[in-house]
C-alpha cells in the first residue's frame, strides 16, 4: 500500500468527471429539446439544420406574401365585377335606346345616365388600389415607349401613344411602317368630346430590329382595325398590339420600345427567382373602346355613333372585361395552388429539421439515468478512495 501516489483515487476522479460531464451534456439537451445545442455536438448536422431553418422561415414569409396576391387580385376582381354590372346596365340602356318607339327627348334622358355610369367606371379604375397602389390604372400593365419615326431618329409624340401589347411578344425594338389614318376629333351633342380614327390603308408592315441593327419582317400577315382613336395591330397567333393615336399620320413610321416590365412581382418561393409576375390591364373608357358611346340618337348621325353602334362597343367592352377577370382567376386559382404547395413544403421541410435538431427525450431520459447513477457511484467510489491512505496508518500502531 503507497502514501504519496493516490491511484485509486486519480482513477476515480477521472471517471467521476467524465460521467459528469455527460451529465451535464444530457441535462443541456433535456433542458433544451435540442440534440444538437452546440457546434461541436454535430458540426455538419448543425450546417444543415441552419440552412433548413432559414429555409422554413423563408417558406413562412413567401406564404404570407402569396397569400397577400390572392387579396391583390380579389381586390381587383371586386372592383372589375362592379364595372361589369355598369357596363351590363349601359348595355340594357342603349338597347333602349335603340327602339324606335323612343324620340330622342327619351334618348336624351338615357344618355344622361350613360353618361354618369361612364364616369363612374373612370372613377374606379382610377381609385381602387391595394396598399396605397393603384392597380387598375395601368401601373401593373406591361410597359413600352412608341415614337414617330425610325427607331433612330424617332421622337416622342403625346398624340401616339402605346396603349399595351400581348404577353407573347418578346420584349425588343420594333418599327411599324405605313401607318395610314386620318384623326378626328369633335363635340358629340351633349357635349362630351369625341375621338376617331379612319384607317386609310391596312398595309402595315411590322419589323423587329435585332441587336446587330438589321430589321427582320414581324407578325406576317398582321392585319390592322381600328377601335375609336385606337390602332389593333394582330396576328394569328394571337400577337396583338395596340397604338392609341390621336393625330393624323400618313404612312408614317412607329418605333415601339417594348420592355417586358411592368406586371407586379410577388415572391412565391423561399430562393430567388422563384416569382410571379401579376399584369393587371389599364381600365379606362378607351381602352374598353367605349369613350365614344352616345345613346342620344337611334343610329350613327353626325358627330353621334348613336345606340346601335352603342350596342356592339358596349358589348365588345364587357367581353374585354370578362377577358381581365378570366387572367385575374387564373393568377387566384395558381396561388391557391402555391399556398398548398408552400404549406405542405414547410410541413415537412419542418419535419426533417426537427429530427436532426429535436431530442428524443424518452431516449435521452435513459441516457440522463444511466449517467446520473454513474456520477453518483464515482462520487461514492471517490470517497472510499479517499480513505484508504488512512487505513496505512493502523500499520503503524
Amino acid at each position: 500500500m503507497k502514501v504519496n501516489c493516490n491511484v485509486s483515487a486519480m482513477i476515480a476522479n477521472n471517471a467521476l468527471t467524465r460521467n459528469d460531464n455527460l451529465l451535464s451534456e444530457s441535462l443541456k439537451r433535456l433542458s433544451s429539446g435540442l440534440k444538437i445545442a452546440n457546434a461541436k455536438d454535430n458540426p455538419s448536422g448543425l450546417a444543415m439544420s441552419r440552412r433548413m431553418n432559414a429555409q422554413i422561415e423563408g417558406l413562412s414569409v413567401a406564404n404570407d406574401t402569396s397569400n397577400d396576391a390572392i387579396s391583390i387580385v380579389q381586390v381587383a376582381d371586386g372592383s372589375l365585377a362592379e364595372i361589369h354590372d355598369v357596363l351590363q346596365r349601359m348595355n340594357e340602356l342603349a338597347i333602349k335606346a335603340a327602339n324606335g318607339t323612343l324620340i330622342d327627348e327619351d334618348r336624351a334622358t338615357i344618355q344622361a345616365e350613360v353618361s354618369q355610369l361612364k364616369q363612374e367606371i373612370e372613377r374606379m379604375a382610377n381609385t381602387t388600389q391595394f396598399n396605397g397602389q393603384n392597380i387598375l390604372d395601368g401601373s401593373f400593365d406591361l410597359k413600352g415607349y412608341a415614337t414617330v419615326g425610325t427607331a433612330d431618329t424617332g421622337k416622342t409624340d403625346p398624340d401616339v401613344t402605346l396603349l399595351s401589347y400581348s404577353d407573347n411578344i418578346s420584349s425588343g425594338r420594333y418599327e411599324i411602317s405605313g401607318i395610314d389614318v386620318t384623326y378626328e376629333n369633335t363635340t358629340g351633342p351633349n357635349g362630351d368630346d369625341r375621338k376617331e380614327i379612319k384607317l386609310n390603308s391596312e398595309n402595315v408592315q411590322i419589323k423587329r430590329i435585332l441587336e446587330s441593327g438589321s430589321r427582320v419582317s414581324y407578325m406576317d400577315g398582321a392585319s390592322a382595325t381600328v377601335r375609336e382613336d385606337i390602332l389593333v395591330l394582330t396576328d394569328a397567333t394571337g400577337k396583338k398590339i395596340e397604338l392609341q393615336i390621336d393625330k393624323s399620320l400618313g404612312g408614317d413610321t412607329v418605333s415601339l420600345e417594348l420592355t417586358g416590365l411592368g406586371p407586379m412581382t410577388m415572391q412565391i418561393g423561399a430562393n430567388e427567382g422563384q416569382t410571379l409576375d401579376i399584369r393587371i390591364e389599364q381600365i379606362s373608357l378607351t381602352t374598353l373602346g367605349i369613350y365614344n358611346v352616345d345613346v342620344s340618337t337611334q343610329s350613327r348621325t353626325g358627330n353621334c355613333i348613336g345606340a346601335q353602334e352603342s350596342i356592339e362597343s358596349i358589348k365588345n367592352a364587357i367581353t374585354r372585361i370578362s377577358d381581365i377577370r378570366s387572367r385575374l382567376g387564373a393568377y387566384q386559382n395558381r396561388l391557391e395552388h402555391t399556398v398548398k404547395s408552400l404549406d405542405v413544403t414547410e410541413e415537412n421541410m419542418t419535419a426533417a429539421y426537427s429530427r436532426i435538431m429535436d431530442v428524443d427525450m424518452a431516449e435521452e431520459m435513459t441516457t440522463y439515468s444511466t449517467q446520473q447513477v454513474l456520477s453518483q457511484a464515482g462520487i461514492s467510489m471517490m470517497a472510499q478512495a479517499n480513505e484508504r491512505p488512512s487505513q496505512v496508518l493502523q500499520l503503524l500502531q
